[in-house]
C-alpha cells in the first residue's frame, strides 16, 4: 500500500475557497494512486468560531475556569469540528471517507494535559479503513492517556500527530499544507525578498523551527528524523511542490549547492529580557547553580545561557521577566534586566568552523549600527541579541548579507 499523510492547518479549512482547495489536493493523491491520511488542525484562527484559542476565550470570557484534564476535553472539539466538515464535505464530492479521533488512530499518550507526549502508535484501525478503500481523516492534536481520558499535544500538535502517523505507518510522505508557499529564507512580512527553499535538512528546519520559524513545529520534524519519513511543507492555495524535508542523502541528484551551503536562513524570537546576575565577592560562589535550580523550581524558562566564573546572563520571555527577578532578589542576588530584546538567528548546515561567519554577522549589524548585547553558537547555528527597536533591520541586513534573497 502507498500511504501518504496529508496534514491542513486551521487556515486550511477556514474559508470556502480554501476547503475547495483541500479537496482538489486530496482528489489529485487519490489519482495518483495513494491510500491517503487526512489529519486537520482546528478551522481558523483566534476569533474564528472554533480555533482553539477562541474556544479557550470561551471559558476565560465568562469568568470561569477549568482543570487542565478538562481543558484537554475542550480543546479537542475545534478538531472534531474540522474532520466531520471535511468528511460531510468529500462526502459530497463523491470520496469515501471516514473520521478517526486521535485515540481511535492509535495515538497512546501520558497524562501531561495539555502538552501531553506520545508514548505509543497502535495504528490498527487507521490501516483497517485504508484496506477498506477509505480516505482516513485525524484529528490532529490529540490523543488518548491510559485512563481513556482526552489529551492534547500542545502547540503545534497537529503538525507532530502527522510525522508520528507518517512514521508508523511507513508512509512514503508526510505533506503539511499551509498558507505559505514552503519553507522560506527568512520571514516574508518582514524580509520582503525572502526566497522559498527547495530543500532543506533535518537539522536546518528544526534548528529554524527552534529559533522561531512557525512553519512547523520542531518536534514534528524530530519524529521525522527519527524515522526517516520525508516531509514536504506546501501551500494549500498552490499546486507547488513546496519545500522538501530529508536527510542530505534523500536529496539525490539535486544535493549539489544545498549540502554546501553554510546559511540557509534567518530566524528569530521576540519579547525577550535578558538578565545578568553577577557575584558581588567577583567569585561565583555556586552562584550558577543557585540561579537555574531557582528559574526550574519556579517553571521560567531559560535560554540564551552564557556562563562566566564571575556570573551567568541568559534571557527569559517579558512575560516572565518579572516573576524571574523577584525570585532571584529573593536569593540575595541584584539581578540587571533589560527587557524589550530579541533573538536572531543565523542558521545553517554546517557553521562551526567555516572562517568569517561571524565576521560577516558582525560587519552587517556594524553597519546599521546595530549594537550586539550577546552572542552563541553551535553547529548549525550562530545567535545574536538585539534590542527589539534593532530587530527588523538585523533580520534585513542578515539576509542581505549572506545574499539569501531572490
Amino acid at each position: 500500500m502507498r500511504i501518504l499523510v496529508q496534514k491542513f492547518g486551521g487556515t486550511s479549512l477556514s474559508t470556502k475557497e480554501a476547503r475547495e482547495n483541500v479537496i482538489s489536493h486530496i482528489r489529485r493523491e487519490l489519482d495518483h494512486g495513494y491510500r491517503l491520511v487526512v489529519v486537520v488542525s482546528a478551522m481558523g484562527r483566534k476569533g474564528d468560531p472554533y480555533a482553539t484559542d477562541t474556544l479557550l476565550d470561551l471559558i476565560a470570557s465568562g469568568g470561569g475556569s477549568l482543570p487542565s484534564r478538562e481543558q484537554d476535553l475542550l480543546l479537542a472539539c475545534g478538531e472534531i469540528i474540522s474532520a466531520t466538515m471535511l468528511c460531510s464535505l468529500l462526502q459530497g464530492a463523491g470520496i469515501s471517507s471516514v473520521v478517526l479521533t486521535g485515540a481511535q488512530a492509535g495515538f497512546r499518550t501520558d497524562s501531561h494535559y495539555g502538552n501531553a507526549r506520545i508514548l505509543d502508535m497502535v495504528p490498527s484501525r487507521v490501516v483497517d479503513e485504508l484496506n477498506n478503500n477509505q480516505v482516513v481523516i485525524v484529528t490532529g492534536f490529540q490523543g488518548q492517556n491510559q485512563s481513556g481520558d482526552f489529551t492534547t499535544l500542545g502547540r503545534g500538535g497537529s503538525d507532530t500527530s502527522a510525522t508520528a502517523l507518517g512514521a508508523a505507518l511507513h508512509a512514503e510522505m508526510v505533506d503539511i499544507y499551509t498558507d505559505v508557499d514552503g519553507i522560506l529564507t527568512a520571514d516574508p512580512r518582514i524580509v520582503e525578498d525572502a526566497k522559498p527553499l527547495d530543500y532543506v535538512s533535518y537539522a536546518e528546519i528544526c534548528n529554524m523551527a527552534h529559533q522561531g520559524a512557525k512553519v512547523i513545529h520542531p518536534r514534528a520534524v524530530e519524529i521525522a528524523m527519527q524515522s526517516g519519513t520525508p516531509v514536504r511543507v506546501r501551500s494549500t492555495f498552490s499546486q507547488s511542490e513546496g519545500t522538501l524535508v530529508a536527510n542530505p542523502e534523500g536529496f539525490k541528484d539535486v544535493q549539489i549547492g544545498i549540502v554546501d551551503r553554510y546559511v540557509t536562513g534567518i530566524a528569530y524570537v521576540a519579547n525577550v529580557t535578558q538578565i545578568r546576575v553577577d557575584s558581588v565577592s567577583g567569585a561565583a560562589d555556586n552562584l550558577q547553580l543557585k540561579v537555574f535550580k531557582a528559574m526550574a523550581e519556579n517553571d521560567i524558562s531559560v535560554d540564551f545561557i552564557n556562563v562566566t566564573p564571575t556570573g551567568v546572563a541568559y534571557t527569559v520571555f517579558d512575560s516572565n521577566a518579572s516573576k524571574a527577578e523577584a525570585v532571584l532578589r529573593s536569593l540575595g542576588f541584584n539581578p540587571s534586566l533589560l527587557s524589550g530584546c530579541a533573538k536572531v538567528s543565523v542558521i545553517g548546515g554546517g557553521i562551526n568552523g567555516v572562517p568569517g561567519i561571524m565576521a560577516r554577522i558582525v560587519e552587517a549589524l556594524a553597519e546599521q549600527n546595530i549594537q550586539i548585547l550577546q552572542s552563541a553558537d553551535s553547529n548549525t547555528t550562530i545567535w545574536v541579541l538585539v534590542n527589539k527597536e534593532d530587530m527588523v533591520q538585523a533580520l534585513r541586513a542578515l539576509h542581505a548579507k549572506f545574499e539569501l534573497g531572490k
